[in-house]
């Protein structure tokens, strides 16, 4: 798989990743022995960055990645904190990230966590010198290697951007969310700021296999979270309605190379923008884990083919959600 440099953390990792947030909770129950089957899969087909959290299944997440790190030391951990409490800035202090790091370092199994983000936390916090200096502070003291951020909004990553000492964001970048093209991309490459791409297939959406008749559990936010009434709306189908987003799919369809699946199509988009250093699609089993990673296999996209992914974003989800994040 190729390899891309991921910002400022010194480290070349495989452009395809994993997103471990299914491993943990929010998408319907995952045994262990499953988890662990899709880790291993994603590995032996050349993924060596998996993102997880602190809050995904309440630690289950990162113990599991954990575990499975420890047999695999080619692999990147990223994790994330800060949702564990009150969203508000004041808890954003040194003595919270403190205990923070210290249940994930545990939970991972590990003296120093390889990336550690803060977990789409107040706006605010983007901008308050106190919690940088935190974070540095550890990065001193080897409890992490390096620290970057994930958001919600275009706004707040060029705040983060601008730190000196951030080494990655994070953010929802999909055919469905073309807004951090504009001025996020290119400001991260001009810093040498990594990006790691977020929610790559609109939570399932541009998989292109769910319909008006698809249903989705009562323990998986797509049932529970599509008005944004446990998080940030735009984490649940990037925050496009379903109806909408099945006809841009629709749409989309006849631009999938031949031998390609839709959620390739929409990966191999991804890898195309410029600026990105890997992309995390989710997978709940072995066999989405290997369809993932093949998307780095695929030719780049032709341009007839990006231009009609702009078309399609312009005329049916830009006037939903591009003034939103």
């Amino acid at each position: 798989m190729e390899l891309r440099e991921l910002g400022r953390t010194g480290r070349r990792v495989g452009v395809v990743g994993l997103g471990a947030w299914q491993l943990g909770a929010d998408w319907g129950e995952v045994s262990e022995a499953d988890a662990t089957a899709t880790l291993e899969a994603a590995a032996d087909a050349g993924v060596t960055f998996v993102d997880t959290a602190d809050v995904y299944g309440d630690g289950r997440s990162e113990q599991i990645v954990g575990r499975f790190a420890k047999r695999r030391p080619e692999i990147t951990v990223a994790t994330k904190m800060g949702r564990r409490v009150a969203q508000t800035p004041d808890n954003y202090v040194m003595a919270n990230f403190r205990a923070w790091n210290d249940r994930s370092r545990a939970n991972l199994g590990v003296d120093t966590i390889d990336l550690v983000q803060l977990h789409c936390p107040p706006t605010p916090v983007y901008s308050t010198d106190a919690v940088f200096d935190a974070l540095d502070t550890l990065v001193a003291e080897k409890k992490i290697a390096a620290y970057g951020v994930s958001v919600e909004t275009c706004a707040e990553a060029l705040t983060a951007i601008a730190r000196p000492g951030v080494a990655s964001v994070q953010i929802i970048l999909n055919a469905f969310r073309l807004k951090p093209l504009e001025r996020v991309l290119p400001a991260a490459r001009e810093a040498g700021v990594g990006i790691i791409a977020r929610v790559p297939l609109a939570s399932g959406l541009l998989s292109g296999r769910y319909d008006e008749t698809t249903t989705f559990g009562p323990d998986d936010h797509r049932t529970y979270n599509r008005h944004g009434e446990a998080f940030d709306v735009g984490e649940t189908f990037s925050g496009v309605d379903y109806a909408t987003g099945l006809a841009a799919v629709r749409r989309l369809a006849p631009l999938v190379p031949e031998g390609a699946t839709m959620a390739q199509f929409a990966l191999r988009w991804i890898l195309d923008q410029p600026g990105v250093s890997v992309v995390i699609p989710g997978a709940r089993n072995p066999g989405q884990a290997r369809a993932n990673a093949a998307a780095a296999d695929l030719a780049p996209l032709p341009q007839s083919a990006l231009d009609e992914v702009s078309a399609v974003y312009d005329e049916l989800i830009r006037p939903q959600i591009h003034d939103r994040w």
